[in-house]
């Protein structure tokens, strides 16, 4: 086997003298073939998402070097595409470990390089960074954020001038710029003190976020004449990130006064001390605030992910027992919530749209059909959601977007951001659940309103690691395997396939692969952009939930089998 990460260890026992804590695990790595190995068999991979990666020592790790180095090539990327004039980038970051750390190294490189940096005075969340790169005329943005993942993961997310995380084509021509610079000897950089000093840094006015909490206000479906309770007993947690401010103060300003904070989870914390996985999607991460839910007899519970792009909630129901909501069912409530609202304001737009991923949940296109309204469906990520905004926009029909979301928990109503925003969630659903309860609905009666309407439909997410090297290519073939014939998957037959490698309906190829099955069923395959892991979502349609829960039990026995 080839051994340059035995050399690239060496030369970073050289140079890489600046952090400390890199020094210590360098030498804490001496002796150890495979430590080294992990850390340094590659680069930290750059793609649509950015960076991603666990904090440490090495080239396959997050740390000031690699942090500077991506940074080096985004700005040799802005100064080949963009003239003099435009050369300015926005930069965020959340709680995580270093973030701020990183987002200063970052900063220092842009300014040295010549492009005016915008930060904000503290941790702000990826929304807000995108909102800034678009209200400041930027040519790009960076949000230093692992976004849900575990605590020992920090990364770095690229936004285009359009305010949405980079396409397939920029990240590639970024990438490229990025692999020409050696991490010691190419890196330009100033301290972001002296880069601050000399005006080369400034710091993101107040006015900027108080006008994109502004506009999230402006999303409200409620008129003068609608009555509506807004003393609803709300808890939030913004899991240690970076939501509190901006979503206490956004429903504070729309009337929302009873609402009570899992104080554990309050305060920024990048260790996120009280759940492993600081993720919303997770029962773990909401078992907490479910606590507060019960102890305050709260009527709706709030969280956030750590960069407040992702929103997840539970509600009571008839027992006083509280149940998650998953970010499909929730995606479908707010949906069917924006088109009532609108057909009863009299404000749906004529060519209405609304857009959702490939791996969301179909029940979002008959809800959106039932209102006259089209349905787009594009990639896994939401960036894919903002670059539809984008087109509209260009055509000058922005208005005609109503609602976009992900089954993972990312939803926007709006076109003033181009990424999901869990500020915009979160107050979306508390009018949502207000104006129901007013009127004497749960969300769960809802929810069973739609399924009576549309038919039962369960939607699952299943997650499965693949560490290091050997699960990198494991994953690949794997992959490589499911596009060889598939009759049935856990007994039920296939009926279509769309390999998204090869492009479909004009969308970039990506690796991913929907099975279509028998009765309205699908089970969608793809290996994860920022983690290890392989994941597969599953679709099923039944007459209740009993039958869908047993079909997709075969279907996911059939598939961790293929796995193995």
């Amino acid at each position: 086997m080839n051994k340059e990460y035995l050399e690239a260890y060496e030369k970073w026992c050289k140079n890489a003298v600046a952090d400390k804590d890199v020094v210590e695990e360098l030498k804490n790595m001496e002796g150890d073939e495979a430590k080294i190995e992990d850390a340094f068999y590659r680069n930290l991979a750059f793609g649509t998402g950015g960076l991603r990666g666990v904090i440490g020592a090495g080239t396959n790790r997050m740390n000031i070097y690699t942090v500077a180095k991506a940074s080096q090539g985004l700005a040799n990327y802005i100064r080949a595409n963009f003239p003099k004039e435009e050369r300015k980038i926005a930069v965020s970051y959340d709680s995580r470990i270093k973030a701020d750390l990183f987002a200063r190294v970052a900063s220092g490189v842009f300014a040295a390089n010549g492009i005016k940096v915008w930060i904000y005075t503290e941790l702000m969340p990826t929304p807000c960074l995108s909102y800034a790169v678009r209200a400041l005329g930027c040519a790009a943005g960076i949000m230093v954020t692992a976004s849900h993942n575990p605590s020992k993961y920090n990364g770095y997310k690229v936004y285009g001038a359009d305010g949405c995380q980079i396409t397939t084509e920029a990240a590639a021509a970024i990438l490229e710029e990025i692999e020409k610079v050696d991490i010691f000897e190419d890196v330009r950089n100033v301290s972001f003190e002296s880069a601050l000093q000399a005006g080369d840094v400034a710091y993101i006015t107040e006015n900027v976020y108080t006008d994109f909490v502004n506009e999230v206000l402006g999303q409200s479906l409620i008129t003068a004449d609608d009555e509506i309770d807004k003393n609803v007993a709300i808890v939030y947690s913004p899991l240690n990130g970076t939501g509190l401010k901006p979503v206490t103060r956004t429903l504070k300003e729309a009337g929302y006064t009873n609402i009570t904070l899992v104080e554990e989870q309050k305060n920024p914390d990048g260790n996120f001390p009280t759940c492993r996985y600081p993720n919303p999607e997770i029962k773990e991460a909401m078992s907490l605030g479910m606590e507060y839910a019960k102890k305050n007899n709260a009527d709706l519970l709030l969280a956030t992910d750590p960069d407040c792009d992702r929103v997840g909630i539970a509600v009571k129901n008839a027992d006083g027992e509280y149940v998650l909501l998953s970010g499909n069912q929730t995606g479908c409530l707010l949906l069917d919530y924006v088109c009532s609202m609108r057909v009863k304001n009299g404000t749906m737009p004529k060519d209405a749209e609304v857009v959702k991923t490939i791996v969301t949940t179909d029940l979002g296109q008959q809800i959106a059909e039932n209102y006259g309204v089209k349905t787009v469906n594009v990639l896994t990520g939401f960036k894919f959601i903002g670059e539809e905004i984008g087109r509209l926009e260009k055509q000058g029909k922005a208005d005609s977007y109503i609602f976009g979301f992900e089954e993972s928990y990312g939803y926007l109503s709006g076109s003033y951001v181009r990424d999901k925003d869990a500020v915009d969630g979160a107050f979306l659903i508390c009018e949502m659940f207000a104006y129901y309860k007013t009127r004497g609905i749960s969300l769960l009666d809802k929810l069973d309103e739609l399924y009576k309407k549309y038919g039962y439909c369960l939607n699952t997410l299943h997650s499965y690691e693949f560490e290091g090297s050997a699960g990198l290519e494991k994953m690949q073939n794997i992959m490589a395997s499911m596009r060889k014939d598939m009759p049935e998957i856990g007994g039920v037959k296939v009926v279509k396939v769309n390999d998204y490698l090869k492009g479909i309906d004009g969308l970039p190829k990506s690796d991913v692969i929907k099975f279509y099955l028998e009765g309205n069923g699908s089970v969608v395959v793809r290996p994860s952009g920022t983690e290890p892991k392989m994941k597969v979502y599953i679709s099923i349609s039944a007459e209740d939930e009993a039958t869908a829960k047993a079909k997709e039990s075969d279907i996911v026995s059939f598939m961790e089998q293929m796995l193995k």
